[in-house]
């Protein structure tokens, strides 16, 4: 996998960490657990980056 295709799941919003020891790393958008990265998975199978991916958008702490 090249550079220009990879995805970084953690900082994806629809990445999320679960309690199967099996298949800790799951994806919201396409509705699968998996024990590699769900981007992984994608380019895998499909060839393709994943196209759902959106990036976190990250609240910044209020300043006094």
């Amino acid at each position: 996998m090249s550079k220009n295709y990879r995805r970084n799941c953690f900082k994806c919003t629809f990445f999320y960490v679960t309690w199967d020891p099996q298949h800790p790393n799951g994806c919201k958008a396409m509705g699968f657990k998996t024990k590699q990265l769900p981007s992984v998975v994608v380019f895998q199978s499909s060839g393709k980056p994943c196209e759902l991916y959106k990036e976190k958008t990250l609240k910044k702490p209020d300043q006094p």
